[in-house]
């Protein structure tokens, strides 16, 4: 089974303390795609980026984690954009981003034909909120319409309502947006704190019957520390994380438990066991600063 990520890669700057700071790159689908690749899935990642040297080192990254690059564009004369993490005391992150002019934001009003059947093409097509936030009206309903092509022959889909208010000129473009979507998605893995923010939802409950309801089989609602719920064709199934965990960082716990569940999903795993992996993924990601830790403190 092949995947492919689509979404932006950002420079990331991280306090370091003492005015210091450190620089990473970082994006929520490219978190999902580098997780996916460790866990032994065939994955690429869809973007644009400029041709400068920080947009190489991007590439060389993702190359180094076996991530399929053929599907990066490259714009001249243009850079990526650029994010700040700031966290409280509780390791909860808030952001700070410059990246109006970053070329990701093009992506599907400079693909042509071509670009989207090779997108198409693939087995798994994952994508987010924030994705969705970056293409404006146009690049929207090119990527629905790439969606419609793919499922017709035999693609599934999976989308991380991942919502944040900064990318939206106001919260009800925001609601059309991934409402409008949902029609074309075989998976979500919707945030609580994020779909109660946005459509006002009170529990896991009322979040998955109003994406049932648009017609999505498979819904995997998130609550922290408190774990999940998936609903599918049974009855609903919780699944609590196997340990608790105090964070140091919550940067990447909602990509990388959606890269354990995928993964797991693909290999053929139901749907507690799936949460599990996602689980254990994740909280191993929030005991380490930053979105990505290090090859050797990956989980079995």
């Amino acid at each position: 089974m092949r995947v492919v990520s689509i979404g932006e890669c950002m420079v990331e700057i991280n306090s370091a303390g003492g005015g210091l700071f450190s620089r990473a790159f970082g994006g929520d689908t490219l978190n999902t795609a580098i997780y996916l690749a460790r866990l032994g899935t065939d994955v690429a990642y869809a973007t644009a980026l400029g041709d400068d040297h920080l947009s190489a080192e991007m590439l060389a990254g993702w190359q180094a984690e076996g991530i399929d690059t053929g599907l990066v564009l490259r714009v001249p004369g243009r850079l990526p954009g650029l994010y700040m993490i700031e966290r409280d005391a509780k390791g909860e992150r808030s952001f700070l981003y410059w990246r109006d002019r970053a070329p990701a934001r093009e992506l599907f009003t400079l693909a042509d034909a071509d670009y989207s059947a090779r997108l198409g093409a693939f087995d798994w097509i994952y994508f987010s909120g924030i994705s969705l936030s970056l293409y404006g009206d146009e690049g929207r309903a090119r990527l629905k319409a790439m969606l419609a092509a793919a499922r017709r022959r035999g693609a599934k889909v999976a989308f991380d309502g991942n919502y944040r208010p900064r990318g939206w000129s106001d919260p009800a473009a925001a609601r059309a947006a991934f409402t409008a979507i949902l029609e074309h998605v075989d998976l979500a893995l919707p945030t609580l704190d994020d779909e109660t923010m946005l459509f006002g939802d009170a529990d896991a409950a009322a979040c998955a019957a109003r994406i049932r309801a648009a017609g999505v089989g498979e819904v995997v609602v998130k609550e922290g520390a408190k774990g999940c719920t998936v609903f599918g064709s049974g009855a609903p199934v919780a699944v609590a994380p196997p340990r608790a965990v105090q964070p140091v960082d919550t940067t990447a716990a909602g990509d990388s438990f959606n890269a354990g569940y995928l993964a797991a999903r693909i290999r053929g795993a139901d749907a507690a066991a799936a949460a599990l992996a996602g689980h254990r993924l994740a909280g191993t990601v929030i005991a380490w600063p930053g979105a990505i830790i290090p090859r050797e403190a990956m989980p079995d």
